[in-house]
């Protein structure tokens, strides 16, 4: 699929609280071609994309299938960032870049903390990040040269970041415009 796409599809994933959507958000930005930022998360909820809803874990049961079906065409189409805490639901053949944003557990342990998430939640999320499960799910969904795994603990972090991105897009770019011709 990605051969005949003009832009890139870019998944950012990570714990929650890793800065995921402030990246997205700046990429977009700063991207040197068009990229459309797809909060999944988001589009779950506004598209009724859910089973059910866990009060407890405050978070809903995925329907992964109206999920992938949604975006499939946008994928087909390319030029979009999927920003969210997981990446294994997504086919392979979609991804050209899968990012994994990494924390420091006492860091990520402050910033769920502001946005209010209940105790129990904050610690299976700190404890997914220290166990390093979203990196470990992108190993084994995607070919080791699509993976980059970066710190997001900070502005200098974001700002470095998102300045390798927007290098690797025009590499991508590049790269591709070549293989077209």
């Amino acid at each position: 699929m990605s051969t005949s796409r003009r832009n890139p599809v870019i998944v950012i994933t990570g714990t929650p609280g890793t800065g995921k959507t402030t990246h997205a958000e700046l990429l977009v930005q700063e991207s040197p071609v068009p990229l459309k930022h797809i909060n999944v998360g988001d589009l779950v909820k506004e598209k009724g994309f859910h089973e059910s809803y866990d009060d407890e874990w405050q978070s809903y049961t995925v329907d992964e299938d109206k999920l992938l079906d949604e975006l499939e065409p946008l994928a087909s189409q390319g030029g979009i960032i999927l920003d969210w805490h997981t990446c294994d639901i997504f086919p392979e053949r979609w991804a050209d870049l899968v990012v994994v944003l990494r924390c420091n557990h006492t860091k990520l342990w402050e910033r769920l903390e502001k946005r209010g998430y209940p105790l129990k939640k904050i610690q299976e999320n700190n404890e997914a990040e220290i166990m390093e499960v979203v990196i470990e799910e992108a190993r084994s969904s995607y070919a080791p040269e699509i993976i980059v795994e970066l710190q997001s603990e900070g502005t200098e972090d974001l700002e470095s970041n998102v300045a390798r991105l927007v290098q690797w897009i025009e590499a991508w770019k590049k790269d591709h415009a070549e293989s077209d011709s």
